[in-house]
């Protein structure tokens, strides 16, 4: 890996897992709809003030649909799924559920034809979602109604992350990182913009509440998805993609150190077979080399 790609690599794992502290502030001051609307929207506007300002040329030749069906999934869906059940269930659980996405981002795939699943590939899928049941089953914290509204809420965000994510890789090819990630947020923002009707801001943000949001909204969102949309094209969307194992361990670490929060021994073996599950899908474990051919006389 090159050193920029290695920069970006690395600049994805941390800004990703902090995240998820951040978000916490975020849907407390602004509530889980607002947080997910204000969040896009100003993504979506500081990235194109920055380009213009940057005198960056801005082609959106792709349909308007395109960019709907990604903001509704990877953004809108994913952010509303994770700012609901992460202040239920936890930064470090929320994390360690998000390192499934490549699990469902296989499976869709396979089911659109777009990749063959390998045996590897379904071993990986099998022992994944082996992951999940042991992570949810087994929690430090009292199992109630909250806490499995809230896992569902989170597996369902990494579903609408995984679709998204397979649904721009089929309909966007050739449209660059900054128009995907312009036209995606803008849409999945006006998506959500209707529904601060039923869930308003509980209250007057403080000051402080809105440099969190600003911070998540273009360091966080908009400029990690341009680095990310730019490492799949120089490494592949297999090898970026593993950038959520690195995820995972940093907002775990975050979640324990920072907020002091439980996890039980079932729950991190249940997080180690979920990434061993992903590494199987994303062909990320070495291969024995087969022995080599004897040379005839």
């Amino acid at each position: 890996m090159a050193p920029r790609d290695f920069a970006s690599y690395v600049f994805l794992a941390l800004a990703w897992g902090m995240s998820f502290l951040l978000l916490l502030h975020v849907v407390e001051a602004f509530g889980w709809i607002g947080a997910v609307t204000l969040r896009s929207l100003v993504t979506a506007v500081a990235l194109f003030l920055i380009a213009i300002t940057a005198r960056r040329k801005l082609a959106f030749s792709a349909s308007w649909r395109a960019f709907a069906v990604v903001g509704a999934t990877t953004v809108a869906g994913q952010l509303i799924g994770l700012s609901y059940a992460t202040p239920l269930v936890g930064t470090a659980m929320a994390a360690i559920l998000v390192a499934t996405i490549p699990l469902f981002s296989m499976l869709i795939s396979q089911l659109w034809g777009l990749e063959r699943l390998t045996q590897r590939g379904f071993a990986g899928l099998v022992i994944g979602f082996g992951g999940i049941i042991l992570l949810v089953g087994f929690p430090a914290v009292p199992v109630t109604t909250s806490f499995f509204i809230g896992c569902a809420a989170c597996v369902a965000a990494c579903i609408c992350a995984a679709y998204g994510s397979n649904y721009a890789s089929r309909h966007l090819k050739g449209v660059g990182s900054w128009e995907i990630t312009i036209g995606s947020f803008l849409t999945g923002g006006l998506m959500t913009l209707p529904l601060l009707l039923a869930v308003p801001l509980p209250g007057a943000p403080r000051f402080i509440d809105y440099g969190y949001l600003l911070i998540q909204a273009v360091v966080m969102s908009g400029l990690t998805y341009i680095t990310y949309f730019r490492l799949v094209s120089s490494i592949g969307a297999t090898r970026a993609i593993s950038v959520e194992f690195a995820v995972t361990v940093v907002a775990v670490l975050i979640g324990a150190l920072v907020l002091d929060e439980p996890l039980s021994l079932p729950q991190l073996f249940g997080a180690g077979i979920i990434i061993l599950g992903c590494a199987l899908v994303l062909d990320l474990l070495p291969r024995k080399k087969a022995p080599p051919t004897p040379s005839g006389a």
